[in-house]
């Protein structure tokens, strides 16, 4: 069947290009992207399989993606794909809003229903002018995001966590599978040192700035802060002494710093959270919030341990606790093994090939 595959955007890599990746290993096939850094995605793809939309040209002269959102329903929608026997999209906004024929199949990989539009709408707008004028476009894009939803065929959910979202934004089910993690990659390193790291976008909702103030309270606790993105000015505003702030790092330094540490601190209500997972990878154990995509991949007492409220305090109870535990890198390894890109590859091709009739 001729393939296309539609992700939302390409501008720096992260967990839902990794998912991308291995789709493109899969399904060597046309990429379409609303817009994208073509000099980083050309690292990862040849030249003449990329394809963007009229948004493109903005993105050139006027990189703050952000403000294009109202545009991204009419962008998605420009493409003549009917060309294609099988659209697969890799989707965490629009990329399942692209228009099919009658003979077309869509399969969704749903990284999650758009965040800034469903449940975390008041965490990116809150009170003020931004809050007008976000709540009456997202009182439409809601309406387009649910009537699109229709075209999808079949859904798959990255985590019961989203599938759940899926089902309740959408009314639609949807099938699990976990996304693709380099286990080969990050490698297991038994010997750790003294020190607690944190690695993420460096978006609200992730709440790294809750993290450095936790060990902020506690100066005797040294943390590596690993990232970038739209808060990196607030968080470096509050670095101090036994707090490291390191800015992006490369795939080899961000591996280093995860085999090395003694855990790593998660405090996100994440659809997945690929990191926790190569952390545990390394040998690494997690300290998480109890809540959203950690809850399937930490086993509590025994890859991590778990805190139940997202506040200072918690953080700061667990990591005392964390300290009187003992865990072993080995069972942190093997558990990662179970979301390895060979099974992921293995299961989403099963699952294409079932939606088929192959």
């Amino acid at each position: 069947m001729k393939t296309a595959l539609i992700h939302d955007w390409f501008v720096q890599p992260g967990g839902a290009e990794k998912v991308l990746f291995s789709l493109h290993k899969l399904f060597p096939a046309p990429l379409y992207f609303l817009f994208a850094d073509l000099q980083r995605a050309q690292a990862f793809f040849p030249e003449e399989i990329l394809h963007t939309s009229y948004l493109q040209t903005i993105y050139r002269f006027f990189p703050y993606y952000r403000f294009l959102l109202p545009l991204y329903p009419h962008a998605v929608t420009r493409w003549n794909l009917r060309e294609y026997d099988l659209i697969i999209s890799s989707s965490h906004a629009v990329a399942k809003g692209v228009k099919k024929l009658s003979h077309q199949m869509h399969i969704c990989y749903c990284h999650t229903p758009m965040r800034y539009a469903w449940d975390l709408f008041h965490t990116y707008f809150r009170n003020g002018w931004k809050s007008v004028l976000a709540s009456g476009f997202f009182s439409f894009f809601r309406q387009w995001d649910r009537k699109t939803a229709d075209q999808v065929d079949f859904f798959v959910a990255n985590s019961q966590h989203v599938r759940q979202r899926i089902l309740k934004t959408y009314s639609k089910d949807a099938v699990v599978i976990y996304p693709p993690v380099d286990v080969d990659f990050f490698a297991l390193e038994k010997n750790k040192e003294d020190f607690y790291m944190t690695a993420s976008r460096l978006v609200s909702y992730k709440k790294v700035d809750l993290i450095v103030e936790a060990f902020l309270a506690m100066p005797e606790k040294k943390l590596i802060v690993i990232g970038d993105g739209p808060e990196r000015k607030k968080i470096e505003a509050k670095i101090q002494g036994n707090i490291s702030f390191l800015g992006y790092q490369s795939d080899e330094r961000l591996r280093f710093w995860l085999q090395k540490a003694k855990a790593f601190v998660f405090a996100a209500e994440e659809d997945f959270g690929i990191l926790p997972v190569e952390a545990q990878c390394t040998g690494t154990p997690v300290i998480a919030y109890k809540k959203g995509g950690a809850l399937e991949t930490v086993v509590d007492n025994e890859t991590g341990i778990f805190f139940d409220h997202c506040t200072k305090e918690d953080i700061i109870n667990a990591v005392h606790r964390f300290e009187t535990m003992d865990f072993d890198p080995v069972a942190c390894h093997t558990h990662a093994q179970k979301f390895s890109t060979e099974r992921f590859c293995r299961h989403f091709s099963q699952f294409v090939s079932k939606c088929v009739g192959l």
